[in-house]
């Protein structure tokens, strides 16, 4: 009998894990699978090693691992398949199979055109700033640069830059400063999944700044309400149920 887990990073805000069992529910709807179960990396729980003990229990002796994350760093390469290998010596009569992170996707930009494009019927005089979560593995940060060039060809009239919120550079918040002070109206579009303290802080600094008259700063919504995240994810599922064979790490899948 075949399951799938999904595993979401985790958050201190309750908000945010009630977002994240609401979008995998829809995720669900889309995958004919009996047993599917949610679960997180950290800050909350249930965790790994608890959700697998209880699809085995529910009969389960192929299990499907779909990491609900944006890009492939740290979490993706390392974390996760190292929790699959304690799984697997846990569960050796079980297979595991390891899906892949939703990675640069040109339904995910789509998104964030639909962001920008609820924001204002006037781009043309804006800088728009994608924000990202920030990473020291340097393939996640190409990645975002990545998607920024690929914003860049809906968007040809508008200056586009990366910048991040923790690990990488730039860092957001001197970033937008100097936009800011040079008398730029920024759009600010945040390339994360769910809400969470990093959300609420981008929107917590944008209304501490001081910007001149006629300056306008927009904050875009997060990714994570959009149809097209729930065609992502179950694509992803129905990659890793049809094409992997046990497990391959997120880096050897990505290369």
């Amino acid at each position: 009998m075949e399951a799938v887990i999904y595993i979401c990073h985790g958050s201190r805000l309750q908000e945010a894990k009630q977002e994240s069992f609401a979008l995998i529910d829809k995720v669900k709807k889309n995958i004919s699978v009996a047993i599917q179960e949610t679960c997180f990396l950290e800050l909350q729980e249930p965790d790994l090693a608890e959700t697998v003990h209880k699809v085995v229990n529910q009969g389960a002796t192929k299990v499907v691992i779909i990491p609900i994350l944006l890009l492939t760093a740290g979490h993706a390469k390392k974390d996760i398949p190292d929790m699959i290998e304690n799984e697997k010596r846990n569960y050796p009569e079980v297979k595991f199979v390891y899906g892949r992170a939703i990675e640069v996707e040109p339904k995910m930009v789509d998104i964030l055109v639909d962001r920008m494009k609820a924001c204002t019927d006037n781009l043309k005089e804006m800088d728009v700033l994608l924000v990202g979560r920030g990473s020291s593995d340097v393939s996640a940060v190409k990645d975002t640069e990545r998607i920024v060039s690929m914003l860049r060809t809906h968007f040809p009239q508008n200056q586009i830059d990366k910048c991040f919120l923790a690990a990488s550079q730039p860092k957001f918040e001197p970033f937008l400063l100097e936009k800011v002070e040079q008398g730029k109206s920024v759009l600010v579009l945040p390339y994360l999944l769910f809400t969470g303290l990093l959300d609420k802080g981008i929107k917590k600094y944008i209304d501490s700044l001081d910007v001149k008259e006629g300056q306008k700063i927009l904050l875009a919504d997060y990714l994570g309400h959009h149809p097209n995240v729930v065609e992502v994810l179950a694509e992803r599922v129905a990659e890793a149920r049809e094409g992997a064979d046990g497990y391959a790490t997120m880096a050897e899948r990505s290369s």
